[in-house]
């Protein structure tokens, strides 16, 4: 009877989720040479290769892909077992603040795991705009934020960097029209940047909606009414990004930031680790298809 060994399982894992030993060794906190002697163990206990090194980028061999399947089951069980048996049990609640167009996809996989480790402790979702969530922190009604920002400020950490997209509905032609009418929230972080820009490039504008609902603006876009912006993993199916170089400024890169993980206690700290492995651990492209 061969027995499959969680630390190489799981550092199996780690490699095909980074496409790479480099970057899965940073994230397991292991030298590269220990991670590569992780993974050559397991090909020789199983007796199949796992890893296509052809190329440049690792890739998994169809009998990495069905293992890929398998070890994500192991372990998320092996870690929701150490956390609901272990000698130190942990009680309490702890609330996340995260603007509604990032929650997906990372944000699901990470509060499973958290509960899998930590069952006892409740994780309150707060979804707001960045910039209420920012106050929200201040008066200390939530733990840990994330936000997306141009920048990023005092106290806070950058996990990931995205397109900011011009979106419109499919086909549509609002684009088109001058002035350009734009379908915003009152509090949307992304206004003032799309504001600033269309004034730099002398592309006269007017605001189509003044609201606080995000659906309200989202079917005025898809009505073809307005245009507005949104990260690039954002965009809804029934919204398109808009390609009209020369005719609408390029909106730049926003940055998905972190705020609240330094200084807080263990539960918190570790839900901030997770939230860096999910977001390390998740490939641009995947963010961008979400």
């Amino acid at each position: 009877m061969r027995n499959l060994d969680m630390t190489t399982l799981r550092s199996f894992m780690t490699v095909a989720e980074q496409g790479g030993v480099t970057r899965a060794a940073q994230v397991l906190n292991l030298t590269q040479s220990a991670v590569s002697m992780q993974l050559k163990r397991l090909e020789e206990m199983l007796g199949i290769e796992l890893m296509d090194r052809s190329n440049r980028r690792i890739a998994l061999t169809a009998s990495g892909e069905q293992l890929l399947t398998y070890a994500r089951r192991i372990v998320d069980l092996n870690d929701e077992a150490v956390g609901r048996l272990a000698d130190e049990i942990f009680e309490g609640e702890l609330t996340l603040g995260v603007p509604h167009d990032i929650v997906y996809p990372v944000i699901p996989r990470v509060l499973k795991t958290f509960n899998s480790v930590f069952p006892r402790v409740n994780v309150a979702l707060k979804s707001s705009s960045t910039v209420k969530l920012h106050e929200a922190l201040k008066r200390g009604e939530v733990d840990l934020i994330l936000t997306t920002e141009e920048q990023l400020a005092p106290g806070g950490e950058t996990l990931a960097e995205m397109p900011l997209k011009w979106v419109g509905a499919m086909g549509g032609q609002a684009w088109r029209k001058r002035p350009l009418r734009l379908g915003f929230c009152r509090f949307c972080i992304f206004r003032p940047i799309v504001l600033r820009r269309l004034d730099a490039m002398g592309i006269p504008w007017e605001l189509a909606i003044e609201s606080d609902e995000d659906r309200s603006v989202e079917a005025l876009i898809s009505a073809d009414l307005a245009v507005g912006a949104l990260l690039e993993s954002s965009i809804p199916p029934h919204q398109e990004a808009i390609n009209a170089p020369g005719q609408l400024p390029d909106l730049g890169i926003q940055r998905i930031n972190m705020y609240g993980a330094s200084g807080r206690d263990e539960i918190a700290t570790k839900l901030a680790d997770l939230l860096r492995q999910g977001y390390c651990a998740t490939p641009p492209a995947l963010l961008r298809q979400a």
